[in-house]
C-alpha cells in the first residue's frame, strides 16, 4: 500500500516542483514517534533554503489534500537531501559529478571493494569513477554503498 502511495505522491508532485525549478529526490512515507511523516526530499542547483521548503511546502501541501491520496492525518516534511545523504540512482550521481565520494560495490569476483574517487560521468546505469587506482566503470546496479566524501 504505501509504495503505490507513494509512487502516486511523486506523479502528482514532481511536474509542480519541476514548474518551481526544483528535483525531486525522494518521498517517504512513514510512521515515525510523531505519527505518519510524508517527507519530500528535494534538490536545486545553489541548494536548498528554509524558504524553498516553505514554498515547496505551500504548493504541495494543498495539492495532496485535494487529492486525498493518504486517507489519515500526516505530518508534511520537505527538505534537502543533506551531504550525508546516500547516493543512489542515477540521477545522483550525475548530480554530484566533479565530487569526491566512497563507493562499495561488487566487483566481477563477488567480493566487496571500495573506491575513494571523484564522479566523471554516470549513463546509462554506469558510472566511471577516478580514483588513486585509475578509471574504474561500474554498473549501478552493483554499487552497495555510496556517500560524499565531506572534506573541510
Amino acid at each position: 500500500m504505501e509504495s503505490t502511495t507513494v509512487v502516486k505522491i511523486q506523479e502528482i508532485i514532481e511536474p509542480v516542483l519541476a514548474s518551481l525549478g526544483y528535483e525531486l529526490v525522494e518521498v517517504q512515507l512513514r510512521t515515525e514517534q510523531i505519527g505518519l511523516v510524508l517527507r519530500v526530499i528535494i534538490y536545486k542547483d545553489g541548494g536548498i533554503s528554509v524558504d524553498d521548503c516553505s514554498a515547496v511546502s505551500r504548493e504541495v501541501g494543498p495539492l495532496l489534500e485535494v487529492e486525498d491520496i493518504i486517507s489519515r492525518a500526516y505530518h508534511l516534511e520537505v527538505s534537502s537531501p543533506g551531504l550525508d545523504r546516500p547516493l543512489k540512482t542515477e540521477r545522483d550521481f550525475t548530480r554530484n559529478t566533479g565530487k569526491k565520494i566512497k563507493l562499495t560495490f561488487i566487483d566481477p569476483e563477488q567480493s566487496h571493494a571500495t573506491v575513494i574517487g571523484v564522479v566523471k560521468s554516470c549513463e546509462n546505469e554506469r558510472l566511471e569513477i577516478e580514483g588513486d587506482n585509475g578509471m574504474h566503470v561500474i554498473n549501478l546496479v552493483d554499487v552497495t554503498k555510496a556517500k560524499l566524501v565531506i572534506e573541510f
